[in-house]
């Protein structure tokens, strides 16, 4: 008895393990669903890791939408890291609208990283992306603050290896900063703002982007800071502090002149002092050596007090 247990436990999981790697029912589902593939295929892809619901599904789907596409096709890309059923999403999707979009352009926007899906639905309904805030100064110095609608539709052939939103924005903003810096006036900007789209449109800002622009369109405009009055403002400060350092600076070299004459002209007193102590000195050796008399002494002495008298009178001086 333990034996035929063990026997019939062995069956069923031998037969588990079958329809495991032979799905029967599955193939069963696919030839009556008119899809061409073989038993020992899907057995195959057990052994390579694919999964054959995904592949069948995708091939059932497929096949009644109209696609041609091959069981082949689809392994390959699900090896290479692909979303299979997004990539039939979006070739349903753009087969029912008319774009022309093979299997391997999907693949390939699939394996880029992108949503191949989400851009066939943009490309058959187009998106409307807002910028962020952009300022620029008008010529008279007036800060305007814009925000554009920007109406863009996926260009299919550009997805592999073209820029994306953030350059379409970037792209805009720049755009707007250009347009309002070379109106002479924030008030011809504000009178009409049309101008902006139109100059921003003509520019081609879609080339070498996934995206084709349709629109764009000037959302709010807002009058900012007067930049010119600042900048004014700022320079003549930034003068005056110039100009009041150059004044420091003659105040301090004129200072430095006068302590130095001050220095010269103490130095010149202290010569004299010292030349007017050595006059005694000279008097009596004039004396000793006879140069000098005594009545020539009295009249140097009398032409002294006379100077001394005049310099008391005049005012010059102090008398001795």
């Amino acid at each position: 008895m333990p034996s035929i247990l063990i026997f019939i436990g062995l069956g069923f999981v031998g037969l588990m393990l079958f329809l495991y790697f032979v799905p029967v029912n599955l193939w069963i589902t696919a030839v009556f669903s008119g899809v061409s593939i073989g038993l020992f295929d899907l057995v195959f892809m057990r052994i390579r890791k694919v999964p054959p619901r995904i592949i069948v599904d995708s091939l059932i789907t497929s096949t009644k939408a109209g696609l041609k596409i091959t069981s082949t096709d689809l392994e390959t890309h699900y090896l290479a890291g692909g979303h299979v059923p997004s990539v039939i999403k979006a070739l349903i999707s753009a087969h029912m609208a008319n774009i022309n979009l093979t299997f391997q352009q999907a693949a390939a926007i699939d394996l880029a990283g992108r949503d191949v899906f989400e851009a066939v639905q943009i490309s058959v309904n187009p998106r409307v992306i807002q910028t962020p805030n952009v300022s620029a100064v008008a010529q008279d110095g007036i800060q305007l603050v814009a925000k554009a609608l920007v109406t863009v539709r996926v260009n299919i052939s550009q997805l592999v290896g073209g820029a994306g939103e953030e350059t379409i924005l970037a792209r805009v903003g720049e755009g707007i900063v250009t347009s309002i810096g070379s109106s002479r006036s924030h008030k011809e900007v504000l009178e009409n703002p049309d101008k902006i789209s139109k100059l921003v449109l003509g520019k081609g800002l879609d080339a070498g982007t996934a995206y084709e622009i349709l629109s764009i369109d000037i959302a709010d405009v807002d009058v900012g800071a007067n930049i010119g009055a600042k900048l004014q403002i700022d320079q003549a400060s930034a003068d005056l502090k110039v100009a009041e350092a150059k004044a420091e600076e003659r105040r301090a070299m004129a200072v430095a002149v006068e302590q130095e004459m001050k220095a010269k002209a103490q130095e010149a007193r202290a010569k004299v002092i010292e030349a007017e102590a050595d006059v005694p000195k000279a008097i009596a050796e004039a004396f000793r050596n006879g140069n000098l008399g005594i009545m020539d002494y009295y009249k140097m002495k009398n032409i002294q007090s006379d100077t001394s008298m005049r310099d008391s009178i005049s005012g010059g001086g102090k008398t001795s």
